[in-house]
């Protein structure tokens, strides 16, 4: 891996490798073992869109890395004033050892990591959000020691970023994968191409608007917000074409009966997830948001840090 751009270009060899790497770190930071991989090395890390989760996680794994974060506003950077990406790529290159965005267009991330001399993560586009799946995935196999075998469901907007990223990363590591959205609000093409092409390998993948089909037997259920961040002029269009998709008492009772609830947050309780099954599955939910930290400190040892 020289990138993690998006997990359509990730090996399912390279993201279990992300995840034992995690586990291990996460083991050595509840022991307080200290693993200073990347000592003297700086991350920056451009902000294009509002954050909480993605920008502490990494700002304190970079620090317990023995690294050094830098924190990038758009507003302060002069790509906010219409410096080409790639005149900040071949820039900043020269300046840190590691570029995280977060951001609206993937083409944006692309053309930065193409132009950029050293490794570029996505913290999140409107296409797709890899570090978040990476943390879904590691959270899984923490419960059931197994991600092989094991039914994924999603229920809301297919075309959601988190969505479209576990349907990627849940069929490359040999889950079971269910969809439940509208007509309206369906997967980019270009992860359904990826999709059906594993499907012909024997993958199994339902794309539904019935949610109770999408989540019997479910090991796993997640949701995400019905308008995703930037995009806070849709959310009456989306209430109206998303109600009905959402995470309940009701939808549980059709799935497995130690139903794992995942969210990526924040969450409106009341839409996509009701408060009770939010609360119920508390634990679980915010065990995923810790894992945001273990995982992308992986994936930063692994592109930052000394190669073998």
């Amino acid at each position: 891996m020289k990138h993690l751009l998006k997990l359509l270009d990730c090996s399912t060899e390279e993201i279990l490798s992300i995840l034992d790497m995690a586990d291990q770190l996460k083991y050595e930071n509840k022991h307080n073992i200290t693993h200073h991989h990347l000592a003297g090395k700086s991350l920056g890390m451009i902000f294009e869109k509002s954050s909480t989760r993605t920008r502490v996680s990494f700002e304190t794994g970079i620090y317990q890395l023995g690294g050094q974060p830098l924190f990038l506003s758009s507003r302060d950077l002069q790509i906010g004033r219409g410096e080409p990406v790639e005149d900040t790529a071949r820039t900043l290159s020269r300046y840190v050892h590691g570029l995280l965005i977060r951001t609206y267009a993937q083409d944006e991330v692309e053309t930065l990591a193409k132009c950029a001399s050293i490794p570029v993560i996505n913290g999140m586009t409107d296409f797709c959000h890899p570090c978040q799946v990476l943390a879904d995935l590691m959270t899984i196999r923490e419960k059931f020691a197994q991600l092989e075998g094991l039914k994924l469901c999603f229920i809301g907007d297919g075309h959601d970023n988190v969505a479209n990223s576990l349907m990627v990363g849940g069929l490359k590591v040999g889950m079971e994968v269910a969809v439940a959205s509208p007509s309206t609000h369906q997967p980019y093409p270009e992860v359904m191409d990826f999709v059906n092409g594993e499907i012909a390998k024997g993958a199994k993948f339902t794309l539904t608007e019935d949610v109770y089909e999408a989540a019997k037997n479910a090991d796993v259920v997640f949701t995400d917000v019905w308008t995703s961040t930037g995009h806070e002029d849709m959310r009456e269009e989306n209430r109206r074409q998303l109600a009905g998709y959402q995470v309940n008492h009701e939808l549980l009772e059709v799935c497995k009966p130690e139903v794992m609830v995942q969210h990526c947050l924040p969450a409106v309780r009341g839409e996509e997830i009701t408060a009770e099954v939010f609360e119920e599955h508390a634990d679980e939910i915010f065990e995923e948001a810790e894992n945001r930290l273990h995982a992308q400190k992986a994936v930063m040892v692994k592109l930052m840090g000394e190669q073998d």
